[in-house]
């Protein structure tokens, strides 16, 4: 398991994209079988949503969306490829650009295996606090739970692991390999102050409730990765914090400061003894008492055009 600490090059999808699969390839080199990147990490974590409106958050929210994926496009055509040439999967955040309206972006966990095919991709279901000017709200189909030759895989994104049910839907779908997007910013609380990430304590809950291994993948964005144009928007910076997680919820290895590929070793044994122990969606359940529902269908803004006669109307799809 891999977790890649790096910063991308804000503002450039295009040179961020050549950044990612050079790391890719990396990671793949050193053996990894599975690497993760932090949250939104292509084009980089919009950091400005947490400052004060002035005009250049305006110029900056422009210049996002022209840089956020289409989905597919040229951008994930190329990490497709990288994953492929590494014989590697590779969980990605990316901002991912509405293809209907090319007015919305979202926080998008994107899984591409090996093959050099995109497996899954996971819009952040609510963004938290200030995010909500930059992403829109995401949808159930994600919540897969996706099948490789070592194992299970999953990916959620950053306060997501704070909403309980969504881990829940994964643990559910027996996931083994897990990971945490983040956009890498561990502190200490003060008094008053009640949201930020929380990156490892919410990891390791994951870990220990899911029974799972977690790559707690975190961004890094110092000032000085910050164009000299965009640093009127507020400096905050992201100094990474990178964990990888046994499936007891202990952490085995841990980033340092700067650009590194925190690697770590797992074991199946280890994932299936966790299990024995307690498995939430299995014997450690009451699905007498308890059920979740989960619409799989895809949302996202769309038109409908009345035909002769009526209007055409669109099923969904759900699951129960």
């Amino acid at each position: 398991m891999a977790a890649i600490q790096a910063a991308p090059v804000l503002f450039d999808k295009a040179a961020s994209t050549e950044k990612a699969c050079q790391l890719i390839a990396e990671a793949g080199a050193k053996g990894a079988d599975i690497a993760a990147f932090g949250e939104c990490w292509l084009p980089g974590y919009p950091f400005w949503v947490d400052g004060a409106v002035i005009d250049l958050t305006w110029e900056a929210s422009a210049t996002f969306l022209e840089n956020a994926v289409d989905l597919p496009g040229p951008e994930t055509d190329a990490l497709c490829k990288a994953a492929a040439d590494a014989d590697i999967d590779v969980v990605i955040g990316i901002a991912e650009r509405d293809q209907h309206t090319q007015g919305t972006a979202y926080c998008t966990a994107l899984t591409i295996g090996r093959e050099g095919r995109i497996l899954n991709r996971h819009r952040k279901l609510k963004p938290t606090h200030a995010e909500r000017i930059i992403w829109g709200d995401g949808d159930g189909a994600g919540l897969i739970v996706n099948d490789r030759q070592y194992g299970r895989i999953s990916a959620l994104n950053c306060w997501e692991h704070q909403m309980m049910l969504p881990g829940y839907a994964l643990a559910a779908q027996g996931t083994q390999i897990h990971a945490a997007l983040w956009p890498g910013w561990e502190k200490a609380p003060r008094p008053g102050e009640y949201c930020w990430a929380r990156q490892h304590l919410l990891s390791r809950a994951f870990a220990s409730q899911a029974g799972a291994y977690v790559i707690c993948a975190s961004g890094l964005r110092l000032e000085e990765h910050i164009p000299e144009k965009w640093r009127p928007l507020g400096v905050w910076e992201h100094t990474g914090g990178s964990a990888i997680i046994d499936p007891r919820g202990e952490v085995i290895a841990q980033a340092g400061d700067g650009e590194e590929i925190l690697i770590a070793e797992g074991s199946l044994d280890i994932v299936r003894a966790a299990k024995a122990a307690c498995d939430i969606a299995g014997h450690y359940s009451r699905p007498d008492i308890f059920k979740l529902h989960i619409n799989i269908s895809e949302s996202s803004a769309r038109i409908q055009f009345a035909e002769e006669g009526g209007e055409k109307a669109e099923d969904d799809d759900e699951e129960e």
